[in-house]
């Protein structure tokens, strides 16, 4: 009887714990995307490095006395792929083969608070296992918790824990990342594409992110290009491109610190007396905000000075908005100039170099992106035969066509789409009772071309 109690308490013990299994073995390419930065040599897949070696595929990481100290290499999990579960059992393993014994920092990012620990190898030429406790908080992060789409290996820690050290020439492998098995629950996502911006003249916006409007520069989502990218590496978030409705969307997660870096669009903001973006969250924004600012580098190599905004409870980020796309349409005169010595009045804006997001909403969904001069761009409905009566108008007005109008839209001067209808009809009556007094602008949309123009309400 007591053998058989003592098996019964060994089985509730085993299965009280969550078992640890290999997240990446980096096999299967389609589970993970890899990137080298900040002066890596290389970073690349490659076989067993050891003659004969079982193994397969693992991570190859090349560190390089000319990179910087914090190089390194990020593994991003696919988003159907297994996660690195750090929530009660915060440890992970990793088997690494390396030509010297050196200390490595793991850090885990997207899915939670970033955390990050350091481990030593001390067997050259051996494949040895690493048992990362994040728990240890390095680096100005804090104790992992939660589940986790990111890691990140630098081969340059101090194995006293106190920073990076100096950057040498040698060869790290990694393979069989190991933890907790976490499953990411589905990303909430909008079902309807940002707000359609107004018609503007080309020469009157500068765009980063938008359908709409061509931008300064063509930037990629690589986190191995710091200067053309929505996705930097000096920021912790992840952006990924996502359509919604059809509509290019940039998708935010893990919020903390976003950067976007255009250099090869750097321009002149002068004359610019707008900032428009749509942004998007399911994150409660009570007591929340999202803060951006421009990046002026004034000719050099780096910022001179800066523009910023926080957007929250008390302006523009309404208590209660998640769940709906937010147009933020702000003069550029309500950004405030920063890093400008005491004194001295706000430099230039002559060359904006970057855009840099931070908030606490975690994962944000944004659009339309652009500094525009509050000017609209009108195509006559003559010129595309439609005619529209009465203007001005007080309770409603008809568009008439030679063809089925399919859709009108009516937009106010801040770009806000404020009456979207479905049409299907030649003559078409539009409802304007609840509009304010003003000036709008209507697009009409026949056989899939969309002319403007605009009507007063009185």
């Amino acid at each position: 009887m007591k053998k058989i109690t003592f098996l019964i308490f060994i089985m509730s013990s085993v299965l009280g714990f969550a078992q640890q299994v290999v997240i990446q073995d980096f096999d299967t390419p389609a589970t993970y995307t890899f990137a080298g930065f900040e002066g890596l040599g290389s970073a690349t897949i490659e076989a067993d490095p050891v003659s004969g070696g079982t193994r397969l595929n693992g991570l190859r990481l090349v560190s390089v006395s000319t990179g910087n100290p914090w190089q390194g290499a990020e593994v991003i999990q696919s988003a159907t792929s297994a996660k690195y579960k750090l929530t009660t059992d915060k440890t992970m393993k990793v088997d690494v083969y390396a030509t010297q014994a050196f200390t490595m920092l793991a850090k885990v990012e997207v899915g939670g608070p970033n955390s990050a620990a350091s481990q030593s190898y001390t067997t050259p030429n051996q494949w040895q296992t690493l048992t990362f406790n994040f728990t240890q908080a390095l680096d100005g992060t804090t104790v992992a918790n939660g589940i986790y789409e990111k890691v990140v290996f630098f081969p340059n820690w101090k194995a006293t824990n106190d920073g990076f050290g100096t950057p040498a020439n040698f060869t790290v492998h990694v393979d069989n990342v190991t933890s907790e098995n976490g499953v990411t629950p589905p990303i909430a996502a909008p079902t309807t594409a940002a707000p359609t911006p107004p018609n503007r003249p080309a020469a009157d916006v500068k765009s980063i992110f938008s359908n709409a409007y061509a931008p300064v520069a063509v930037l990629g989502y690589a986190g191995s290009d710091n200067d053309n990218t929505y996705d930097t590496t000096w920021c912790g978030a992840t952006t990924t491109l996502v359509s919604i409705e059809g509509n290019d969307t940039n998708r935010i997660t893990g919020l903390g610190c976003e950067g976007i870096a255009f250099l090869a669009g750097r321009f002149d903001a002068a004359g610019f007396t707008r900032l428009h973006i749509d942004i998007w969250t399911a994150t409660p924004t009570q007591d929340k905000s999202f803060n951006f600012k421009f990046s002026n580098w004034n000719g050099t190599t780096g910022e001179t000075n800066a523009y910023e905004y926080s957007a929250t409870n008390a302006n523009v980020l309404t208590s209660g908005s998640e769940g709906t796309w937010i147009p933020i349409d702000i003069p550029f005169s309500a950004l405030n100039c920063i890093n400008t010595p005491p004194g001295n009045a706000c430099p230039s804006v002559s060359d904006f170099a970057q855009f840099v997001i931070t908030s606490d909403l975690g994962t944000v969904y944004y659009d339309n992106l652009y500094l525009h001069k509050n000017t609209l761009g009108v195509s006559s409905f003559e010129t595309s035969k439609i005619k529209m009566y009465p203007n001005p108008a007080t309770t409603n007005f008809t568009i008439e066509a030679q063809e089925a109008v399919e859709k009108v839209a009516v937009y106010n001067m801040l770009g806000q789409e404020v009456i979207s209808q479905n049409t299907n009809s030649q003559q078409v009556t539009i409802d304007i009772t609840t509009l304010q007094v003003g000036i709008y602008v209507v697009k009409a949309t026949i056989n899939g071309a969309v002319s403007t123009s605009r009507i007063i309400k009185e």
